[in-house]
């Protein structure tokens, strides 16, 4: 499979990133097993992870997922064939949160005993932190760096303010930059990033590898009235902001394309976020190795000029 490079960070990716929110959640550690297997075999490369997945499930502490994870390394013994993205900063606890300089060397020593690793491909700054100086966070990612256990940085969930100001401090200071942004993005939620984010993206040259890539699972056309909300956990949060006029205009041109591209709505969807300017892979998670195989679809196929005005008429 054709790979795209991260930035200008030397990690190149395939175009479809696997998203490892669901494992250990919706997905067991067999399960995850599988959707691994079944991702590395069909060409995929790049798994992204975070050390807080997934502490919103009760009883969880975070870290489930990349404790998965790392025993798939082990059993496996396939590290070298993957490029393995993690965050830090996420609010886990009271005292595990947020992008200072200690924490940051604690939690990336935990983060990488779960994932049974020496080294980190991408290590992100899950969100922003304002309390904390931008040049004191990439000086622990420097410190990092230096010692072997991450290869290139990025940022997620950062303002286009904070995100320049990070560059600028990152060539000022002679510190790591920021590699990538891992944004929301998707045919759904495009203006934000679009407006604001884009521009400092493309005039930096970094990469982008957008979460929600199918809008938690709206835009595989699963959920198309308030009765199919209950079809799975992420249904409530999706019923309140796309079920709506705009959400259903939408879905109607993904089943016109798809049905043209002899495709899914879901692979039109990844593949019109692989078309787009500046975008590297999107991150879409899986709970079985057949929806794996359907989102890895997703990188061969080629969208014409008529499905792209389509799409960006009904989602603009």
């Amino acid at each position: 499979m054709q790979t795209r490079e991260l930035g200008r960070s030397g990690l190149h990716l395939a175009p479809l990133m696997l998203g490892g929110n669901v494992f250990g959640w919706t997905a067991d550690e067999a399960t995850s097993f599988r959707i691994l297997d079944a991702f590395v075999a069909g060409g995929g490369n790049a798994i992204d992870t975070a050390d807080a997945y997934s502490v919103w499930v009760p009883g969880h502490q975070g870290g489930e997922s990349e404790t998965i994870i790392g025993r798939w390394l082990r059993r496996r013994g396939r590290r070298d064939d993957v490029l393995l993205a993690t965050k830090v900063g996420w609010e886990i606890n009271a005292q595990q949160k947020g992008l200072r300089k200690d924490y940051i060397l604690r939690a990336v020593e935990s983060s990488l005993r779960r994932l049974q690793t020496d080294y980190i491909d991408l290590y992100q700054s899950h969100k922003d932190d304002p309390a904390v100086p931008v040049e004191e966070t990439l000086e622990a990612y420097a410190q990092l760096v230096r010692a072997g256990k991450v290869r290139a940085i990025g940022a997620s969930n950062f303002s286009a303010g904070r995100l320049r100001e990070s560059l600028e401090a990152s060539q000022r200071h002679n510190l790591p930059r920021y590699e990538s942004l891992q944004p929301l993005y998707n045919l759904y939620d495009r203006a934000e990033f679009e407006r604001e984010l884009l521009p400092v993206c493309q005039q930096e040259q970094l990469g982008v590898i957008p979460y929600y890539g199918l809008a938690a699972g709206f835009l595989t056309g699963k959920y198309r009235t308030a009765a199919d909300l209950q079809k799975s956990a992420r249904g409530g949060g999706i019923g309140q902001k796309y079920l709506n006029d705009r959400g259903h205009r939408i879905l109607a041109a993904l089943d016109a394309v798809a049905a043209r591209q002899q495709a899914t709505p879901a692979q039109v969807a990844l593949a019109w976020i692989m078309t787009q300017p500046g975008l590297t892979a999107p991150i879409a998670s899986a709970t079985s190795p057949e929806q794996v195989a359907e989102l890895l679809g997703a990188t061969e196929l080629q969208l014409g000029p008529q499905d792209l005005t389509e799409l960006d008429k009904a989602s603009s």
